[in-house]
């Protein structure tokens, strides 16, 4: 499916997207539920406010995205990646930092 000039909200729910190609487009404010996006591609998108729950996301690459106030929830994370940064690594680098320490508890 091809999708050219279009002014819609994408509201995705048990699709599969797998291997998809987004490039150059406003996706601010889309939802995903139980959809299928491992090994898709986002280039160049605006994806404020997303909600994305319950999501497959193995896989995706997400290059000069704006993620303001997006919502992920509930998703595979391994081999996506930001920027080329791990999104799985990045996540457990943040976690190690803000555990609660010893001196704390």
């Amino acid at each position: 499916m091809k999708i050219v000039s279009v002014q819609q909200c994408l509201e995705a729910e048990k699709a599969d997207l797998s291997g998809s190609s987004f490039h150059d487009v406003n996706l601010s404010g889309s939802r995903f539920d139980d959809v299928n996006l491992s090994g898709a591609s986002f280039e160049n998108i605006n994806m404020s406010g997303w909600r994305v729950h319950n999501v497959n996301l193995s896989g995706l690459r997400i290059e000069k995205a704006n993620l303001a106030g997006a919502s992920i929830s509930g998703a595979n994370l391994n081999g996506m990646t930001i920027d080329g940064v791990s999104v799985a690594e990045l996540l457990a680098f943040w976690r190690a930092g803000h555990a609660p320490s010893a001196a704390t508890e």
